[in-house]
């Protein structure tokens, strides 16, 4: 073998290589996306929910099966909705064809923060050899009751707003404290993205599709919201539980994922 049939062959598995071993370029999200956050009049009270999983930022959707859970907590108490979803056909801007989604209906009945939560059922991920499940929240606050948006829905994994998750203007700073099984988990990764829904945007360098940070020895994070729109925030872990796949064990991405809603000051 000659030096430049030598030399294309090292580049060739060079390139070969780093295209099997690289992550995901684009980030995973369970979405919990409702009409609105803030209800102010009656006339507001009847909000819509969509309950998806996509790539937010580059428009690009999965199949979503049933949810094992969804509800909302208020007051202190869970609601179960999950005989209120009923299947829509998710298509983003990049989608080519529809993927499956769910749409439930919810009318807001007195004040209080609501917290609409999801279980989905594990989504198998061939290209990282694992399963994921993302614990998926949302807050609307009603009627200017503004109480109960801190409080821990008791999910296997979530992010605990430190900041209100309503209210927020771009450029405000967001804390959220990130948790498994109730306890903070200290340096967890929480990747970010923008919900680009009508695919108006687009990333300079591919970095910059999903921002990522990390978390202090206290399991809080902190990041700057730059623009008006829906962000979210999914904090990443590995269960200890896993799912078995044929004869092999597979294991689980738990993740605890917030979304929230930036307005430009006007």
């Amino acid at each position: 073998m000659g030096v430049k049939t030598k030399a294309g062959f090292l580049v060739a598995w060079v390139i070969s290589a780093w295209v099997l071993f690289q992550p995901c370029a684009q980030a995973h999200f369970g979405m919990v996306i409702p009409s609105r956050d803030i209800v102010e009049e009656q006339k507001e009270a009847d909000v819509d929910i969509k309950v998806m999983f996509a790539h937010p930022f580059e428009g690009v959707s999965m199949d979503m099966e049933r949810p094992v859970q969804f509800g909302v907590f208020v007051d202190g108490k869970k609601e179960n909705l999950l005989g209120s979803l009923r299947p829509y056909e998710v298509k983003l801007y990049s989608d080519e064809e529809s993927y499956k989604g769910w749409q439930a209906d919810y009318k807001i009945q007195r004040p209080g923060d609501y917290i609409f939560y999801v279980e989905p059922a594990p989504y198998w991920e061939p290209a990282e050899d694992c399963y994921i499940v993302h614990y998926t929240k949302v807050i609307i606050d009603a009627f200017g009751k503004e109480e109960g948006w801190d409080e821990e829905v008791g999910l296997k994994t979530e992010i605990v707003p430190l900041t209100r998750p309503f209210g927020i203007y771009a450029g405000n700073v967001f804390q959220g404290i990130v948790k498994v099984n109730g306890r903070p988990v200290p340096f967890s990764e929480v990747e970010v993205e923008y919900y680009n829904e009508k695919g108006a945007y687009s990333a300079p360098k591919g970095p910059f599709v999903t921002q990522v940070v990390k978390c202090d020895e206290d399991g809080v994070f902190t990041y700057a919201v730059p623009k008006a729109g829906w962000w979210g925030f999914a904090a990443l872990n590995e269960d200890d539980e896993t799912i078995k796949q044929g004869e092999e064990e597979k294991s689980v991405e738990i993740g605890a994922v917030l979304w929230l809603k930036a307005y430009e000051m006007k």
